[in-house]
């Protein structure tokens, strides 16, 4: 590995943007790695894996750090804090990094950093830690269950209280589990723009590792790549990055030909180009965000895989656009939520959400639910969609809404493998879980409109809705 201590400074920039002011990881690594893409595969991977590492068992390296210094965590000046969490990571969990180097490049990057009155302290610290890892006491599963998963796999007490009452202590264990294994990246086929055998070729041809996903016949699940944008069959459009949960978002949806279909929280588009896909050229498909950003980047996604049904547009998904008004075959509402489905992928959202956030969120989506579901034509469907696992932000708001609203549930199961099917997708619906499922965690209903839409705004009594 060349040049470590710069290495270790760019890995402790990005972690420091992504904890202290707030920045999502996924976004922050994405711009590090495009910035320094100039780097060596490995140097890239060590940046990765130490920010990605940090952030993934940031509450046991608390728990650690607390073993060994007599102030607490949060009282700690964030950089030296940061600078302890990522050294400890590499010694607990990097074994091709000698002890030393951890301690010495530590020390070195506090004083670099400004922090000389710290450096015996980093010194310290790691090297006691360094000497009696292996001898660190952890939380009894069996007399402090809760605390146990909290610290074995760096989740918050209250989100795991909540997934064991919903899900069991088992299960709940699982989807942890799940969180930090290591998977491969799933695509969708482009099929319109090239036949499976020859995007396979193409992956291969560049040294890529291509497998079949189980769940539909035109999603791969590719490895041993180094940056997606200098994949040939990407460039050319041939594959979209998507991971399967939300592939099954268009199955479910199961658009006929010339449907008018409306996405109201698109971005970054993959599931609205899946759509314009599947209906091969014919009808619309209106990819909806709420920024210019975000539409851009969507603009960008059909303009890479030349489509031509399809258009992105700036629309707030809250305000009622009464052009729109009983004109969709579709709608699909992939609403803003907590996002703990895929904290595989976002590892700080765990960290970053809280009750009451969810509690808004909930606010959120059954104020944008009481408005978009007026798009939907008589007889036309209206597919909701999540990417998290709680009762509350899924089945609750699916209740809320058809006690509301003139919708019924109907079967996805024609739209569904035999390996998911099941007596929830039978009653309109499934929840995804990591560690239970092959795919991030997700919730998908498939609703059907009974009637003409009220030409009126939703009432205040249904938008506020009550978020129990």
């Amino acid at each position: 590995m060349t040049n470590q201590i710069n290495l270790r400074e760019i890995a402790l920039g990005a972690l420091m943007e992504i904890t202290e002011e707030e920045a999502y990881s996924h976004v922050v690594l994405r711009q590090t790695l495009e910035k320094y893409q100039y780097l060596e595969k490995r140097d890239r991977a060590f940046i990765s894996r130490t920010v990605e590492g940090t952030l993934e068992h940031m509450i046991q390296m608390d728990y650690i750090i607390e073993q060994f210094s007599n102030a607490p965590v949060y009282n700690m000046k964030p950089m030296i804090r940061n600078l302890l969490r990522m050294s400890v990571y590499q010694l607990k969990y990097m074994d091709s990094v000698p002890d030393s180097a951890v301690c010495n490049e530590a020390v070195k990057l506090a004083q670099r950093k400004g922090f000389y009155n710290l450096k015996g302290f980093v010194n310290g610290v790691l090297r006691n830690m360094a000497r009696r890892l292996s001898q660190i006491d952890y939380p009894d599963p069996r007399t402090e269950p809760l605390h146990y998963l909290s610290v074995r796999y760096s989740f918050p007490i209250w989100m795991l209280n909540k997934w064991v009452m919903q899900f069991g202590y088992e299960v709940t264990e699982k989807i942890c589990r799940d969180t930090h294994m290591e998977k491969a990246t799933v695509v969708r086929c482009n099929l319109t723009r090239a036949s499976k055998e020859e995007i396979i070729a193409e992956l291969e041809g560049q040294g890529i590792t291509v497998r079949q996903h189980p769940y539909l016949d035109y999603a791969l699940e590719i490895s041993d790549y180094n940056y997606i944008k200098a994949v040939s069959a990407f460039k050319k459009g041939w594959i979209q990055v998507q991971d399967i949960s939300s592939m099954l978002v268009a199955e479910i949806a199961a658009p006929n030909w010339g449907d008018t279909c409306i996405d109201v929280c698109a971005a970054p588009g993959g599931k609205s180009l899946h759509i314009a896909d599947k209906l091969m050229g014919s009808g619309s498909v209106e990819a909806r965000d709420v920024s210019e950003t975000k539409v851009r980047l969507m603009q960008e996604n059909i303009d890479r895989v030349n489509a031509i049904n399809i258009r992105a547009v700036l629309q707030d998904a809250t305000v009622l656009d009464r052009g729109s008004v009983g004109k969709a075959d579709i709608v699909l509402a992939d609403l803003p939520c907590s996002g703990l489905g895929v904290i595989g992928k976002k590892q700080d959202i765990k960290y970053k959400m809280s009750e009451k956030q969810q509690a808004d969120i909930i606010r959120l989506q059954r104020r944008i639910l009481s408005v978009v579901q007026a798009y939907v034509k008589p007889g036309g469907v209206l597919v909701f969609s999540t990417c998290t696992i709680g009762a509350d932000e899924n089945q609750y708001n699916v209740k809320w809404f058809l006690e509301n609203y003139p919708f019924r549930l109907e079967t996805i199961d024609p739209y569904l493998c035999d390996e998911l099917k099941s007596r929830t997708t039978a009653g309109g619906y499934i929840q995804l879980l990591p560690g239970i499922h092959k795919s991030d965690g997700f919730f998908i209903a498939r609703l059907r409109r009974l009637e003409e839409p009220e030409d009126a705004e939703a009432s205040e009594e249904a938008q506020d809705g009550d978020t129990r």
